[in-house]
């Protein structure tokens, strides 16, 4: 599969966020789909890419779990060079993902790479139902800007769950979505639908990158 990207990067994109996909949905999912086209909304050119065992499936449909670790950060490495030579260095490029996407992006700002920032989507804290497995311990290691954005609802790590351990965060900055689940889904109750927390998202990775970033070219 080629990179997909959003209308803006073909129009001198002045700020790029390379997304990476979640664990089981591919990079054309529903969630990436209206998360790209929200951030696109807020000025932010997107490019996403699937890693090579999403990429397998789409040729066979076969399901299969992700590769390793360093073969994802692989993937990604060459995705975030090739986008860095296309844009040139004048270009603030982000890196960051729905839940491992999201990590994966985390993994690679802790080898720094020449990146701008890292915005992450339902970060996996920890696997639903084991809180103490945490997934932070690269996390003071990143020294670029970090954004993630958590719905409340999320098992992959809850307010309460986060905020005690604030201090292993480093400099994050954290954004809860009232009432989200790991999809930003909202309570069957709440007045805001998905399409409404993803947009709040968006615009809260547009207000991240004008204060932390760089100023708003």
């Amino acid at each position: 599969m080629e990179l997909i990207k959003s209308n803006y990067y073909e129009n001198q994109p002045k700020v790029v966020l390379i997304l990476a996909h979640g664990a089981g949905a591919p990079a054309d999912s529903p969630f990436m789909e209206e998360l790209a086209g929200a951030l696109d909304a807020e000025g932010i050119a997107v490019v996403r890419f699937e890693f090579p065992y999403m990429g397998k499936r789409r040729e066979d449909g076969k399901k299969r779990p992700p590769d390793r670790q360093p073969r994802l950060l692989e993937s990604f490495r060459s995705v975030l060079e090739e986008v860095r030579s296309e844009v040139g260095d004048m270009c603030p490029v982000l890196i960051g993902g729905k839940s491992m996407g999201g990590r994966m992006a985390s993994l690679l700002a802790a080898e720094d790479n020449g990146i701008d920032g890292v915005v992450c989507f339902g970060y996996p804290f920890h696997p639903p139902g084991k809180p103490d497995n945490w997934r932070i311990d690269h996390f003071p290691h990143i020294e670029r800007p970090m954004l993630v954005i958590q719905g409340t609802r999320d098992p992959f790590g809850k307010p309460d769950e986060v905020n005690e351990r604030q201090s292993e965060l480093g400099s994050c900055q954290l954004v809860w979505l009232e009432g989200g689940n790991h999809d930003f889904q909202p309570l069957a109750r709440q007045a805001e639908t998905r399409q409404d927390l993803i947009r709040e998202a968006a615009s809260q990775v547009r207000a991240f990158i004008e204060s932390r970033v760089r100023p708003n070219p």
